[in-house]
C-alpha cells in the first residue's frame, strides 16, 4: 500500500512541475506549483518518524506563505486599476521574491535546512533537485531586477559559506551546499538558459551519486560517515572525489558548469560579481574539504558487525566513473564542436 501511495504522489509531483513550467498563464503556473506542493507533503510524512511530520509541516507553511505572496503579485499584475498598474515593477519584485522563497534561496532560506533535517535520503534528493525545477524555470520567465538578483546571489554565497561551517549533520551540509549552488544557477540563468540547464543536470548527477552512498550506508552524521567508510576504501575514494566535484574543484565534472558561468559573467562585463562569487565560494569549499579530509584521515576501530554490508557496488562505481571522467570528455567534445 505504501508503494502505491508513493507512486501516486510521485506522479502528481512530476505532473505539478510539468504543468507549472508549460502553462501559458500565471494562474496555471500557480496551480502547477500547488499540485507539486500538495504531492510532496504526503511523501515527506509517509514515514512514522515524528521528525518527518515536523518537516512536512514546516515545508507546507513556508511554501504556503510563498504561494500567498505569489498570488498577491499576480493580483496586482492583472489588475485594471491605474494605481496598481503603476506598481507593476514592485509586483514583479514581489513575484520574484516568492519564487526565491519557494526554492530556498538566501536570505529566504530559513526553512530549508530545518526541513532537510527530518527527511529520508530519497526525499532529500527530491528536495535538492526536482523541487528546484519549477521555481527556477518560472524565475527565468520573469522580468528580473539585476540589483535584487545579485543581492540574492551574494547572500547565497556568504550565508552558505558561514552557516555550513558548524554542522555535523550531513543533511544540513547538503542543504547549505544546495543554497550555494542556487546562487550559481541563478547567475547562470540571468544570461543563458542552456548554461543553467547544464549546471542543473551536472548538479543532479553528482548529488545522486552522493545520496545513493549515504542511503546505502544508512548514515546521517559525520561520525557515522567516518565509521562506515573505514571498511570500504574504494567507496571512500569515490565519495571524496564526488564531494570535491560537488565543491567545483577541477579536474572534476563539478567545475565545468562553474567555468561556464564565470565565462558568461565576464563576457557580459560583470567582473566584480564574478570575483565576489569565486571568493565567497571558497568559504563553502572549506567545509567540503573538512568533510573529505575527516573521512580520509580518520578511521575507527569499532566492531565490524556494526557496519552495514554494502554488496552491490557495480552501479555506484559505474555512476561515479561517469562523473570523474566527464570533465575531460566534455572538454574534448567542446574542442571538436
Amino acid at each position: 500500500m505504501w508503494f502505491l501511495n508513493k507512486m501516486l504522489f510521485g506522479s502528481f509531483l512530476a505532473l505539478g512541475t510539468v504543468i507549472a513550467i508549460s502553462s501559458y498563464s500565471w494562474m496555471g503556473m500557480w496551480m502547477g506549483l500547488e499540485i507539486n506542493l500538495l504531492s510532496f507533503v504526503p511523501l515527506i510524512s509517509v514515514s512514522k518518524n515524528s521528525y518527518s511530520s515536523e518537516s512536512a509541516l514546516k515545508y507546507f507553511v513556508a511554501q504556503a506563505a510563498a504561494s500567498t505572496i505569489l498570488l498577491l503579485a499576480l493580483v496586482v499584475l492583472s489588475s485594471k486599476s491605474s494605481f496598481l498598474m503603476s506598481k507593476s515593477d514592485y509586483a514583479m519584485t514581489i513575484l520574484n521574491t516568492s519564487l526565491l522563497l519557494k526554492m530556498g534561496a538566501a536570505p529566504l532560506h530559513f526553512w530549508f535546512p530545518e526541513v532537510m533535517e527530518g527527511l529520508s535520503w530519497i526525499n532529500v534528493m527530491i528536495l535538492l533537485t526536482w523541487q528546484k525545477i519549477a521555481p527556477m524555470v518560472l524565475l527565468i520567465y520573469t522580468n528580473k531586477t539585476l540589483l535584487l538578483m545579485f543581492s540574492v546571489i551574494i547572500s547565497c554565497m556568504l550565508i552558505s559559506g558561514i552557516m555550513g561551517q558548524n554542522h555535523l549533520s550531513l543533511r544540513k551540509i547538503m542543504a547549505y551546499s544546495s543554497i550555494n549552488h542556487i546562487g550559481w544557477m541563478i547567475a547562470a540563468s540571468l544570461f543563458m538558459e542552456i548554461i543553467w540547464a547544464i549546471y542543473f543536470t551536472i548538479y543532479t548527477i553528482i548529488n545522486l551519486n552522493i545520496v545513493i552512498m549515504f542511503k546505502k550506508l544508512n548514515i546521517f552524521y559525520m561520525k557515522q560517515l567516518i565509521l562506515s567508510m573505514s571498511y570500504e576504501p574504494l567507496l571512500k575514494l569515490f565519495f571524496i572525489l564526488n564531494f570535491l566535484s560537488l565543491g567545483g574543484l577541477p579536474p572534476f565534472l563539478g567545475f565545468f558548469p562553474k567555468w561556464l558561468t564565470i565565462q558568461i559573467l565576464t563576457e557580459n562585463q560583470f567582473f566584480l560579481i564574478a570575483v565576489i562569487m569565486i571568493v565567497a565560494t571558497l568559504a563553502t569549499l572549506f567545509f567540503y574539504m573538512r568533510v573529505t579530509f575527516s573521512t580520509f584521515t580518520l578511521s575507527s576501530n569499532s566492531l565490524t558487525y556494526l557496519y552495514p554490508h554494502y554488496a552491490n557496488k557495480f552501479f555506484i562505481m559505474t555512476a561515479n566513473l561517469v562523473t570523474l571522467a566527464s570533465l575531460i570528455l566534455s572538454t574534448l567534445a567542446f574542442n571538436f564542436m
